[in-house]
Formats: structure tokens, sequence, C-alpha cells
């Protein structure tokens, strides 16, 4: 959730440019009336940055000193623009252009391809991953799935750094990259790539970018075109800046100087696909004259988030970590961080799971929760165990909002009662358009109260909830709006892509979290090998790891959790060690010269009750888990749940686990929950093999943890047992 949707009000346009700057703080103005010249804003975590560049723009068009049609902003995801789009809409500025690199690019390069080129431009294709796959066949390459991830990803950093294939070997070693394969094969595969483009006649993202820089270099009546049409630019996030956008940039700009950089170097998070702070870092060496304004004061996050996060740059080394800024938090005091070391990561991630469903039975929206995470491969733990617990839940990065197939069938029940509300009796008893628009989105499947579970159902009503209460929002800051101004709203917002909340915890990694902020984070897996990621070698690299965990720290508003397995498997061998970032930052640690054990103070080791209401501890196994019938060590997440090897001979009650997934079928029907849910096929084949007798023996099963063993294990055990529970409401 970004600070704009944070408040789900439609403020009201101010009435003047003067009334444009009212709320602004002092170095916010500062950055709103500056509109001359070059301006760089070092602009630190929740400082209100895309306030000020908004309210510049805003003002500098309500003034009459900026023609709307004159201005491009640009920034780096289409959230993000259409994010600055509807805040210029709602402060009176409609009309300036607020793009990604990409699809500014794209435009002009539509626009100018008869004129520079002649005949149509190439199509562009939207995955290379196949284009890459068909380039190494064709120098007789094999890779696999990721091999061939990482080269089209060693492709995209050689285009946006413009390295030709010839030159890649080279470029790579001096900048540090660990190359997937040998340099020269990627070279090769790179070149192949190129040439495979050209004979299908299709172009990539990154050429879109190299062919709009080739033709305002090479046909100045373009560029000089281009550049009449455009007089002051604004770049958002500029510490994110590849070389080849900074030359496209040049170009747009040519020899004037009316520019408006943001950014803050804290927060370089994609050196890996091109980004440098170094322009930021040099902006006042290359624009003598620049104002530069600092936005210190955190209005985002409480002093104890604040105080975390000052620590961890306070020990962070190089350039970037030089021109650091100091947050002053802003808020009323908060709780501390919370610090937890678990035995495993199933244990970390059913306390992670356990806690949010505390929060949100105390009232917290689960939508002002997010469990962020380094690599996307830990979201599957945490799915599980939010489904486990009953909690609503959202992946970020997963399908669009408006592109949800029940979101795009209410648009067209709302488009269609709004051309023909007056012959439709579902609208009858509706008085206003918030009763309006319930009545339409009840015949889609809204109802007052959500349904049970956390799966596809609960899931599509989220999505139609969420539009029933920006409806609401909607008419209370419009008075007399009507279904055609609703309609109107959304196909904005779908054009911006600005979703409204949806009712669920978000699970994001850290770098898609980046613009993103909820009241209560959840830090996981903040452990050596993980954060640092392990192929983080070079002193650079680990500078990177602090930052993308700084950005995690600063995502939060009031409540942080930090927490660490000690080792990845239940039973594995308790190896791992909290983060070097955390030394002598979370309490009980020693200084980044080493760490001490943790106090009482700072360590949450944790305890939960069985439905006996006793107190058991969690799993403390530290010998290595081994199959049960070879004693071969067990690593595989499926083996482990089996407690033996895939190809031992199993012993399984084949009787039992049929009627164990009997059972199961009815329990996921009943809670509208996907099967796995409530156990895993794993799982019950784990259960009909060792068939237990009783609480402990279930408990000792992985895949049951404590929230299913108070929930399900009077049925399993009954089942187990060869009672009948036909007719029963059982599990309830």
């Amino acid at each position: 959730m970004t600070a704009a949707t944070h408040s789900t009000l439609f403020p009201q346009t101010p009435g003047s440019a003067d009334a444009v700057l009212e709320g602004l703080d002092p170095e916010q103005r500062e950055v709103a009336t500056a509109l001359h010249g070059p301006v760089c804003v070092l602009a630190g975590a929740g400082t209100g940055k895309t306030r000020a560049i908004t309210h510049r723009i805003a003002y500098g068009v309500r003034a009459g000193i900026l023609q709307p049609s004159s201005v491009l902003a640009v920034t780096f995801t289409n959230r993000a623009a259409g994010e600055m789009r509807g805040r210029l809409r709602q402060l009176g500025a409609a009309g300036v252009q607020a793009r990604t690199f990409h699809s500014a690019a794209l435009r002009q390069l539509q626009y100018f391809w008869p004129k520079a080129v002649g005949g149509s431009m190439p199509r562009l294709v939207d995955r290379k991953v196949q284009l890459v796959a068909d380039a190494a066949a064709a120098c007789r390459i094999r890779l696999d799935r990721g091999e061939l991830r990482d080269v089209t990803g060693e492709i995209e950093w050689s285009k946006v750094t413009q390295t030709v294939p010839a030159d890649y070997a080279l470029a790579a070693a001096k900048a540090g990259r660990e190359a997937p394969r040998n340099p020269a094969e990627i070279a090769q595969v790179y070149s192949a790539y190129e040439d495979l483009k050209r004979a299908r006649g299709v172009i990539d993202f990154e050429d879109v970018l190299l062919l709009t820089v080739a033709v305002l270099q090479d046909r100045h009546d373009i560029a000089e075109q281009v550049r009449s049409q455009y007089q002051h630019f604004v770049v958002d996030e500029y510490q994110d800046v590849s070389p080849l956008q900074q030359r496209l940039l040049e170009l747009w700009l040519g020899d004037r100087e009316n520019l408006c950089v943001v950014g803050d170097a804290s927060q370089t998070i994609y050196s890996f696909t091109g980004a440098t702070p170094d322009h930021l870092l040099d902006f006042r060496t290359r624009h003598p004259g620049a104002t530069v304004v600092k936005l210190v004061r955190d209005y985002r996050s409480t002093p104890q988030v604040v105080h975390l996060a000052n620590g961890l740059l306070a020990q962070a080394r190089g350039r970037a970590a030089d021109h650091r800024l100091e947050l002053i938090s802003q808020r009323a005091a908060g709780p501390e961080p919370v610090y937890t070391e678990c035995t495993d990561e199933p244990a970390e991630a059913e306390g992670a799971a356990r806690r949010i469903r505390e929060l949100i039975d105390a009232g917290c929206r689960a939508s002002e929760i997010a469990v962020l995470f380094r690599t996307n491969s830990q979201s599957e733990t945490y799915e599980q165990a939010l489904a486990d617990a009953g909690v609503p839940y959202q992946l970020r990065g997963a399908e669009r909002f408006f592109d949800r197939p029940e979101v795009r069938k209410a648009g067209v029940a709302l488009r269609g009662a709004a051309r023909f509300g007056g012959n439709d009796s579902l609208l009858d008893d509706a008085v206003d358009l918030p009763s309006q628009v319930r009545a339409v989105l009840s015949g889609e499947g809204w109802t007052t109260q959500p349904p049970a579970g956390s799966g596809a159902v609960r899931e599509r009503w989220e999505s139609l909830a969420a539009l029933v209460n920006l409806a609401q929002d909607f008419a209370a800051s419009r008075t007399g709006a009507t279904l055609s101004d609703l309609v109107a709203e959304l196909d904005e917002r779908a054009s911006a892509q600005h979703a409204p909340t949806v009712e669920g915890v978000t699970l994001a990694s850290l770098h898609s979290a980046k613009g993103l902020e909820w009241d209560v984070v959840f830090l996981v897996g903040v452990a050596e090998g993980m954060m640092p990621i392990t192929y983080a070698k070079t002193d650079e690299q680990i500078e990177e790891e602090r930052r993308l965990l700084y950005v995690g720290v600063t995502r939060a508003r009031e409540r942080l959790y930090v927490s660490w397995a000690l080792s990845r498997a239940p039973g594995g061998r308790p190896s791992r060690r909290p983060s070097r970032f955390l030394d002598g930052l979370r309490p009980g640690s020693a200084g980044a010269a080493g760490r001490s054990a943790a106090g009482p103070g700072g360590v949450e080791r944790g305890f939960t009750t069985s439905r006996a209401g006793a107190a058991v501890p969690r799993r403390t196994q530290r010998t290595p888990a081994r199959c049960r019938v070879c004693g071969r060590t067990l690593t595989d997440a499926g083996e482990l749940k089996l407690m033996r090897c895939e190809d031992c001979p199993s012993d399984m009650d084949e009787g039992l686990y049929e009627r164990l997934r009997e059972w199961r079928a009815v329990q996921a029907q009943r809670s509208g929950q996907p099967a796995f849910c409530v156990f895993t096929d794993k799982t019950l084949m784990a259960i009909a093999e060792s068939v237990p007798d009783d609480d402990a023996e279930l408990a000792r099963i992985p895949g049951v943890g404590m929230r299913k063993l108070n929930r399900y294990g009077a049925d399993v055990l009954a089942i187990c047992a060869g009672q009948d529970l036909a007719g029963e409401e059982v599990g309830d």
C-alpha cells in the first residue's frame, strides 16, 4: 500500500496555486517553488518526496509558470507513474505526462518511426526468454531453466550499459559480475540473440531505449521537435537510472537545464540491472548551479523504526553511505521492533502467521500488514502458514487488480447499470451511489459478509469488496456522484493501475516492496546466507544487501517484526546465525566486530500451546533428519515431510490415506480453501504411514503445526483410530 492509497477518501482539488503549497513543510515547499534551473532533491524514505514533486508540478501549472503539455515526469514503474498522474489530477494539474522511461520512449519511437526509418515499427516481444533459448540452441549451448533466466539478465544488463557482445566479457569482469556461464559463451548467445531478433523482425524492451537514443542522436530535426514539446523534466527514483536511461534523458534535455531529479542513494537496490547512484551523486558536479534540497523529516515511521533504519546505515560503507541521510521521525513513539529467533523456517512462518492472526483479531486490517522476504522462493512457506491460520493474503507482483476476471466482469456490470439502470429492478431500492454499487455487485457474488477461509472464493469476494469500499469513498468526496462518474473513475484508475485496497496480508520480496508501506511489517529470513544473500561476495554487493534491508525496515509505519531461523528444515543442524547487519542494533547483540549471545530483552524464543492447553516448546531437535528406512540424511522438503526417501518403500495404509483425502475434501469445501491448505498430500501420506495415536505423535509429523493440531487433530486421530465421522460436524 502506498501513502497515496492509505487515505481512502478523495481529497478536494486546491482552489488556487497558493493552496497547493498548504500543508508542505519548509523543505517540501522549497522543492515546490524551485521551478527554474536544475534541482536535486535528496529524499530519505518516508519524507514525502512524491508529495513534494507532484506539488511542485501542480504549483507551476496552477501559477501559469508551466504548461501541462510541456512537462514530462518519468519514473520506473507503471504503478508509480499511475500514482503520480492520479495525484496531479487531484491537484488540478491534469494533462501532465507521467510515464516510465520505457513508455515515454516507446510512444516517441512509434510516432517518429515512419519519418526516421520508414515502414512499420517492428513488433515488441513481451518475453525474451524464449528468444534467448532459441539463440542458445543455435549456438549448441544447453542452458537449464535457471541459467536461461540468468543469461537473459546478463543480456539485459549489457544493453542498458550499452555493451556490445564483443565487449561483454571485459565489461562484466570490470563490473565485478559473476557470470552464470563462461563469459565467452554468454557473448556468443548474446550475439546470436541479436541476429535472431533481426531475422524475425522483432525488438525487445531495451531496444526501445536504444533505438530512441539512436533516432534522437542521428536526427537533429526529430530531437528538436521532442525538445520543443517538452520543456521541463522531473525524474523520480533517480538513483535507479541506468547509463542508457541517463543518455536518453540528456538527449531529451539538449542544452537546457530545466530538470528536477529526486532520489536517495541509500535506496539503490537494482544495480544488478545496471542502475547506479552515480548520476544522483554527481548531479552537482554536472550542474554546478543546481539547487539541492534534503528531505529528512520522516512522516511514515515511528522513532523506533527510524532509529533502526538510521542504525543500519550508520554501519554502511562506500560512496552511497557517505551521502546517507539521517532521518528524523515526525511521529509519536511506538513499540520497539521485535526480534524472534526460531528453530527452523516452518516454525518461523507459523509464528509470523499466528502473530498476524492475533493482530487482525485485535482490529488491525489485513491490508495494513506485509510479510517481506529476500527471495520469491520463500513465499510458499508463508502462503501455507497464513492459509493454515485462516488469514487472507495477496502476492505482490501477481495478477494486476484490474486484470482479474471478477473485476473485469464487475466493470461490465457497473457500466451496463450506468447506461440502463433505469430499467434494472435491482436498483429500484438503491437510494444512493454506494447502495447502487452494492446492488449491482451482489449479482456478481458480493455479499455483506465475507466467505469463510482464504481460498479463491475469498479472493474474489475481496476484489468486489474493494470496489464497494471505493464507491463509498468516492460518493463521500463527490456530492451527487453518479454511477457514470464512478465508471469514469474506475477507467482512470485502470489506465493508471491505481488499484483500490484489497483486504489481505501482502506477501512480497524486498525488491518488489520498494515504494510501498504498511502499518505492520514482518521481515523474515533475516539470517546470514539470506541477508546478505550467499552470492553477495564483494563489498559493493554486501552494501547493496544492507540497503535492501534498510528499504524493508523503512516500509513499516508502526510495528516491525524481524525474525530468522537457525535451520532451514525441521531437524536440520542449527548452523545459521542472525544477519551481520543486526549486530549492535538488536538488543543483546555485540557491535559490528562480533556477536554475543542474545539477552532476554532481545530474542523471543516463543512457546505455543496444545489443544489441552499445555505449553509446548517449538521443535528443538538438533540432529539431522534421516530416512527412517535407509538412514540417509534428508534435505528435500517432500522427503522431510515423509521422513523417508521418495524411492524407499512405503508402509502406508492405503485405505487410511483415502479416508483422510475424503475428509480433507470436505474440510476444504466448508472453508472455501484449496485442499492443500488443509493438509498437503505429503502430510497425509506421512500420517497414513505413521498412524499416530495421540497429539504428541501427530505433532511430530512435519506439516502438522500447532494450529492444525488444534483445529484438525481430533478428526485426524479419530480417522486413524478407525472411527466413522460420517454425518458429524467434524473439525468445527
